[in-house]
């Protein structure tokens, strides 16, 4: 299921709201056996999702037919690194040169299926002891962010620290870049690279799910067993966060009729989908329609 033969690892990412249960962590402790995935995406409400999704709508036009689809691995996306540590060392989170590769092969493999193909910009190294510990929406990110992002809309920038708190990171989505540029971009913690020390939570796909909330996805469970849900038609609602491994065709947590298609329609949780909180793992893929929403969400980035 993991591409990597090695330890590999995951992240997640917008404004601080506490996302399942997790043990409590200081500042620079993420070494708890018991972390639990924490996200700080901001989770928007219905009203503001469709919102924006109305806004995206009015600039663009309807979404992307399948007809019009851009071939797969069509679509370069440039991706920088930048390490932010407190000092030399693993434990002090200067990763190593080869947890970053790893980490770059793991998002390759993930997207492989979609438009996106990604390149390998390098890594800047940098010792900042306020900045290792940043939290969303702090002065210590917008510093770290003005000071080292690198390239345009269309660069991936992916800052590596220690947040606390129990957190593995968060992203900005495509409707925040036009209005604070220099935010945009995924937070990851340093222990969720492949040999890191974040496990479960160790397989690289931190990232992953990361890069799909700048690429505009929402988490599976956004808005719960309402609609409009995720707004990504091919996948079920789901009522709360999957944690764990659960067998896959097992969680049914929004049941006929509360979930699209009918009473007759069975629609089983996606604990698979690299949208949800699962363990590394058991994370593996993303539909067929939330390709095609990165895909047009992306037209609004540039």
């Amino acid at each position: 299921m993991k591409r990597i033969g090695a330890v590999m690892i995951l992240a997640l990412g917008g404004f601080l709201l506490g996302c399942g249960e997790a043990e409590d962590a200081g500042p620079g402790d993420n070494t708890d056996p018991q972390l639990s995935r924490r996200c700080a995406v901001h989770d928007l409400s219905d009203e503001e999702a469709m919102a924006t999704e109305t806004k995206i709508v009015t600039a663009l036009g309807p979404e992307l037919e399948e007809s019009a689809r851009p071939p797969v691995g069509s679509i370069t996306v440039p991706v920088y690194f930048h390490v932010i540590n407190k000092g030399s060392g693993v434990a002090n989170g200067d990763v190593a040169d080869k947890m970053i590769s790893d980490q770059f092969d793991v998002l390759q493999d993930a997207y492989s299926k979609t438009a996106f193909k990604f390149v390998n910009m390098g890594t800047d190294r940098t010792t900042n002891a306020t900045w290792y510990t940043m939290s969303p929406d702090s002065s210590a990110e917008r510093n770290a962010k003005t000071t080292l992002r690198k390239g345009g809309a269309d660069a991936l920038n992916v800052y590596i620290a220690n947040p606390g708190g129990g957190l593995l990171g968060w992203a900005t989505f495509p409707s925040d870049y036009a209005s604070d540029s220099k935010m945009d971009g995924v937070v990851i913690l340093a222990g969720s690279l492949p040999g890191g020390d974040a496990e479960p939570y160790a397989l690289g796909d931190t990232l992953t799910h990361e890069a799909g909330h700048w690429f505009g996805l929402y988490h599976t469970f956004q808005g719960g067993c309402r609609a409009p849900g995720d707004l990504v038609k091919d996948t079920p609602r789901v009522a709360e966060p999957n944690f764990g491994c659960p067998a896959v065709q097992t969680v049914d947590s929004c049941p006929t009729p509360d979930n699209e298609g009918g009473p007759d329609t069975i629609r089983k949780d996606l604990i698979e989908n690299f949208m949800d909180y699962t363990d590394d793992a058991c994370m593996d893929s993303f539909t067929a329609r939330q390709s095609l929403r990165m895909e047009w969400q992306w037209k609004y980035r540039k």
